[in-house]
């Protein structure tokens, strides 16, 4: 049977067929009629996205693997393979004309490539991650967005940049329309619309906007956004946007991916084996047969036992399922006998009885436990930058105490030591904070030099974070040692053992690199699986790291 086993990141559409980009490296053709799957091609690593060719008898995918490939449709056997980003390709797109293909990267470089393969133009100047890229109807320009917040415009026959709009925050998803006008969606939930000159925005969501689509067809625009909820907007006749619907969309939903079909339905990406469907005209979704990938994000020692937790929101405990939270969760904290976690819905649950302590606007990603006077907090970082600081009451409940604005883009690790809340953003800014009033101590700006990814205390207000950039940093204070790390992919996570002497360090390529905190050097660096790591923590009684994986393992390794 041909279905996903982890999120589908990409969804597109042309004539009766869907394509869906998966986290499981699977790039999937469907029947869009009987919703049935007919074939498939594989990356090395996860694929982020897929768009067909404007005749259909083509699809690009783009992936972590570094590359870009070109499939025939339906067969799925591979034609090309666009190579020569530093980082994951995040988006590929035909031309109109279906001649070239442009790629966007986490190396912030716009590529533009022929049929064949061969690059033609390597477009740089954005300051930050490029998310997304769109051509114009006439194949003249590519348009993309970026962390940087800036939408670009290239020349595509001479790679040149030709105009910069700054929009000043992170942007998602950019469309250009046939007119010239440009709409993309940004952190803050606007719609913002570019036309020549002037930028004016629509308030659309009440958390960033992950996808937007155009219909050219129906003169509408798709709206998908972090506050769970998808909207439809109709391009009127003077060029101005206004809404004609807006509804919740199921728990198993994924913001991140979106097509409208021939028939008019919305295909959105999911965190399970296939793609769901929203119905215009019934306003009902259908999610008939999505089921939750085996995944693992999180991996806690809770005493003598093992809570795992991932894509299917199912929490385990010593690999034997326990009890389901209803969707994605990224994190396992526990405080005594209260063991929390959460993720894509904002939600705070009980791990072991599935009580809702709290409600988010956004998604959580990370979270730290710790004592303050006898008293037990809970630290929690937000896809949209705050941190909630809890406070345990009693042994099954939470306070929130207060929010702490840390940062505009995601909270990504959050780690205690001696009174100070360590704190790592996606941006790279890295922050300290006092725990006896909240306030800020200082804050690095690029304290990376890519998106910081984990970090962990090494012992009284020194701490450890890792990154994107492929390094393992060691602060003292606001200063930091740098060393480069083994790994060829992101550093996704670390953890370090009770003696705190070693650093185990997790890449998303499923490599794990051991840290010598004495000697200041990796000591010995090995790959259990194809699939990324996602957490990593130390087992005190069986003298072992364990480190979860998206393969929905728990591998062990030892710090000696």
């Amino acid at each position: 049977m041909i279905d996903h086993k982890g999120p589908i990141a990409g969804i597109a559409t042309w004539g009766n067929w869907v394509a869906t980009a998966g986290y499981d490296n699977q790039l999937i053709l469907w029947n869009a009629q009987e919703r049935a799957a007919i074939a498939r091609g594989n990356h090395d690593h996860l694929v982020n996205d897929c768009r067909f060719s404007n005749d259909g008898r083509w699809l690009v995918s783009a992936s972590s693997d570094y590359s870009a490939r070109i499939w025939s449709v339906p067969e799925m056997r591979l034609q090309a393979v666009l190579p020569g980003h530093g980082d994951d390709v995040d988006m590929a797109v035909f031309s109109p004309d279906d001649s070239k293909i442009a790629t966007c990267a986490l190396d912030r470089l716009v590529r533009i490539f022929d049929m064949g393969g061969n690059c033609l133009h390597a477009m740089a100047g954005h300051t930050g991650n490029v998310l997304s890229v769109s051509w114009s109807k006439d194949n003249q320009f590519v348009i993309s967005s970026s962390v940087d917040g800036t939408i670009r415009r290239w020349n595509a026959n001479t790679g040149e940049l030709s105009q910069t709009t700054h929009l000043e925050v992170r942007t998602d998803s950019v469309e250009i329309d046939t007119n010239g006008i440009i709409y993309a969606g940004d952190d803050l939930g606007r719609i913002a619309i570019i036309n020549a000159e002037t930028t004016h925005y629509i308030q659309a969501h009440r958390a960033g906007i992950k996808k937007l689509v155009v219909n050219f067809q129906t003169r509408q625009i798709v709206t998908l956004s972090y506050d769970r909820s998808m909207a439809i907007w109709q391009i009127n006749a003077d060029l101005s946007i206004s809404e004609l619907s807006r509804t919740d969309y199921p728990e198993t939903v994924w913001a991140r991916a979106a097509c409208v079909l021939n028939n008019g339905q919305i295909a959105t990406g999911t965190f399970g084996s296939t793609y769901a469907l929203y119905d215009l005209k019934s306003h009902s979704w259908n999610a008939k047969g999505v089921e939750g990938g085996h995944a693992i994000n999180a991996v806690q020692l809770v005493g003598p036992l093992v809570y795992s937790v991932g894509d299917s929101g199912v929490v385990h405990i010593n690999g034997e399922p326990t009890l389901s939270m209803g969707s994605l969760c990224n994190f396992i904290s526990s405080s005594g006998e209260l063991v929390l976690t959460g993720g894509q819905l904002g939600r705070v649950f009980n791990a072991n009885t599935g009580e809702v302590l709290y409600s988010h606007h956004s998604p959580l990603n990370c979270a730290a436990s710790f004592f303050i006077d006898n008293s037990s907090y809970i630290a929690i970082g937000a896809y949209t930058g705050e941190i909630l600081i809890f406070e345990q009451i009693g042994k099954t409940q939470i306070k929130l105490k207060i929010t702490i604005e840390a940062f505009v883009n995601a909270v990504k690790g959050l780690s205690y030591s001696e009174g100070v809340l360590f704190a790592v953003c996606a941006s790279t800014q890295i922050s300290w904070y006092s725990v006896q009033n909240w306030s800020l101590i200082t804050r690095k700006e690029k304290a990376h030099e890519r998106i910081t990814n984990a970090c962990c205390s090494i012992g009284e207000n020194k701490f450890a974070s890792v990154g994107r950039d492929l390094t393992l940093r060691i602060w003292e204070g606001d200063e930091a040692s740098i060393y480069i790390t083994p790994h060829k992919n992101s550093v996704k996570c670390l953890g370090i053992n009770s003696d705190k002497t070693v650093i185990l360090t997790g890449s998303y390529g499923g490599t794990l690199s051991l840290f010598d905190l004495d000697k200041k050097t990796f000591i010995k660096t090995s790959r259990p699986t194809s699939s990324g790591i996602s957490s990593i923590t130390w087992d005190n009684s069986n003298d072992c790291f364990l480190a979860g994986s998206y393969d929905g393992e728990i591998y062990k390794l030892s710090a000696h």
